[in-house]
C-alpha cells in the first residue's frame, strides 16, 4: 500500500465500457479486459467499490423522449445496471477476486440490498463491492450515485473511467479540434462552464463533500493503476 495514493476508491464505469465496439449489450471480451485490469489494482491492496452505468442496455432519458413516462424509463435503466454488475461480478470472481453486488432496489435472490455499514465491512475484508440500480430513485444518474456512495463510504477519490476520452476538455474533442484539455479544474468550474463530465447534481455533491475526481481514458491498459498510484494522467477535479 506504500506505493498508492488512494487507498479506498469509487470506480465509475460506463455501460459503454462493457460493450466495446458493438456499443450495445455486454461484450464478453471487453468485460474480461476490465475485470483483469481491476484485479491488478486490487492486488495493490486498494479497497475498490464500483458504480456501473447502464447506457449499453437502456437510457431513461431516451425512453422519455420517445413518450415513455420518465420514472418508468429510469427504472428500466436501473435494471440494466444490475445486469452489468452481475456480469462484472462473474468475471471478477472467475479471476479469484471476491466480489459483492449491492442494489438500491431489493432483489435478494441475486444481490444484497445496499447497506452502508455492510458495504464498508466488505471493503475492509478485501472484497470488491459493486453498487447497482443507481440511487434507487428516478431522475438521478449513476454519476450522482458515484458521488453519493463515495460520500457514504468515505472514499478517497472517484475514478471516472471514460470510453475513449482522456480527460476533460473545453469542448468535445471528437467534434472540435481546437478543444483544450485541462490538467486540473475545480468542481465549480465544471458547473459554471457547463463542462460535460458529470451532471450538476453529482458535481455539487462532490464539491460539498470535498471528494476529488479523476477523469481518464479507460481504453488504455493500466490507466486505473496509474491513477491509483498518483500519476498525472487525465484531468483532476478538486476544490471549489
Amino acid at each position: 500500500m506504500t506505493d498508492v495514493k488512494y487507498k479506498r476508491v469509487i470506480l465509475k464505469l460506463s455501460g459503454e465500457a462493457l460493450a466495446g465496439d458493438q456499443k450495445i449489450g455486454i461484450n464478453p471480451l471487453e468485460i474480461r479486459k476490465v475485470a483483469e485490469e481491476i484485479k491488478e489494482v486490487y492486488a495493490l491492496g486498494v479497497q475498490i467499490a464500483i458504480v456501473v452505468g447502464g447506457g449499453n442496455m437502456w437510457r431513461g432519458e431516451a425512453g422519455a423522449q420517445m413518450g415513455m413516462e420518465r420514472s418508468q424509463a429510469d427504472y428500466i435503466g436501473m435494471l440494466g445496471t444490475v445486469m452489468n454488475a452481475l456480469a462484472l461480478q462473474d468475471n471478477l470472481e472467475s479471476l479469484d477476486v471476491p466480489t459483492r453486488v449491492q442494489t438500491s432496489i431489493e432483489m435478494r435472490q441475486i444481490a444484497e440490498p445496499y447497506i452502508r455499514r455492510k458495504a464498508i465491512r466488505h471493503l475492509e475484508k478485501d472484497r470488491i463491492v459493486i453498487f447497482a440500480a443507481g440511487t434507487g430513485s428516478p431522475y438521478f444518474s449513476t454519476d450522482t450515485t458515484a458521488a453519493l456512495r463515495a460520500s457514504e463510504i468515505n472514499a478517497d477519490v472517484i475514478l471516472m473511467a471514460k470510453n475513449g476520452v482522456d480527460g476533460i476538455y473545453s469542448a468535445d474533442p471528437l467534434k472540435d479540434q481546437s478543444a483544450v484539455k485541462f490538467s486540473e479544474v475545480t468542481h465549480l468550474d465544471i458547473i459554471n462552464k457547463g463542462l460535460q463530465v458529470m451532471d450538476t447534481t453529482a458535481s455539487s455533491l462532490s464539491m460539498d463533500n470535498d471528494i476529488p475526481l479523476v477523469v481518464f481514458n479507460m481504453n488504455e491498459r493500466g490507466n486505473i493503476q496509474r491513477v491509483v498510484k498518483g500519476e498525472s494522467i487525465g484531468t483532476t477535479v478538486k476544490g471549489k
